[in-house]
């Protein structure tokens, strides 16, 4: 019974053998391998270049380009090209590219839209800020600043105001100080001259009051550009102007020196002070 069996499995195996050996089947059986290897390799190159297309690309820089050299260079990259701004920049031709959305070396998809500002042939007026009377440099400076202006600082005075203060406000060499309560417009880009104020510490020699009269005394500080402070009698004083001062605050140096419009406070009697001689 196992004799047949295994008669029956060699004669199929044998059978087998020969039906793949046949040429006809060899034949079938690489002409579909060499069709399956090449619908593989087509396969691959297709996703290949199915998730290539739309891959990032790096925008060059087309600052400083005219718009037409740079709009036809954009397209041969598969760029779109739009102008969203023109302004007037000094020194720069019209048309030039200034400014570009997205920026340079930055990546995106191709046909992204490249979105120019270009610089335009006339400037754009604008009208000066009026000045408050008392307006600080800095503050007023920054607000030009803003308005696509270049302030400068010409000259320095000395004033009593508050350093860094407007005293006068020029274009092109003419003072037009006043003219900022009418609206005063100038181009956009233009120098705006100042005059300002500095900050002077002036100084003066301590008086020397000691034995003067309550007049004389005040005459001396007066006309030093000080100020009388507090006068003090004591109870001999019966006649404040003719009392004389035996003391002062801040005492007499000759080194010494003080602020103008400081203070001197006054002490008086009614007799002179025995040293001070006749």
């Amino acid at each position: 019974m196992m004799q047949k069996i295994w008669l029956k499995i060699r004669r199929l195996g044998f059978e087998i053998y020969c039906f793949l050996t046949a040429p006809f089947v060899v034949k079938n059986c690489l002409s579909m391998m060499a069709f399956l290897t090449g619908l593989f390799l087509l396969t691959f190159w297709w996703l290949k270049c199915y998730t290539n297309h739309g891959e990032s690309l790096q925008v060059p820089s087309y600052i400083g380009m005219s718009f037409k050299e740079a709009a036809k260079k954009a397209r041969q990259r598969d760029f779109e090209v739009v102008v969203n701004d023109s302004i007037y920049e000094p020194g720069k031709p019209p048309g030039v590219v200034l400014r570009q959305n997205p920026d340079p070396e930055s990546r995106v998809k191709e046909g992204r839209t490249i979105y120019f500002t270009v610089a335009k042939n006339n400037p754009d007026i604008v009208t000066l800020p009026e000045l408050a009377g008392s307006d600080d440099y800095d503050l007023y400076s920054r607000k030009c600043s803003r308005m696509g202006l270049k302030p400068r600082i010409v000259a320095r005075v000395a004033d009593p105001a508050e350093p860094n203060t407007i005293i006068a406000v020029l274009y092109r060499g003419d003072t037009i100080t006043q003219d900022l309560r009418r609206g005063f417009k100038v181009e956009m880009g233009a120098t705006i001259d100042f005059i300002v104020s500095e900050q002077v510490t002036l100084t003066v020699a301590i008086p020397d009051c000691y034995c003067q009269t309550y007049d004389a005394a005040v005459f001396l500080i007066t006309s030093s550009n000080l100020n009388i402070g507090s006068v003090i009698a004591d109870a001999t004083v019966t006649d404040k102007q003719t009392a004389y001062v035996y003391k002062q605050t801040p005492r007499f140096d000759p080194n010494g020196t003080m602020r103008v419009g400081e203070q001197i406070d006054l002490y008086l009697t009614q007799e002179k002070p025995v040293d001070c001689g006749n």
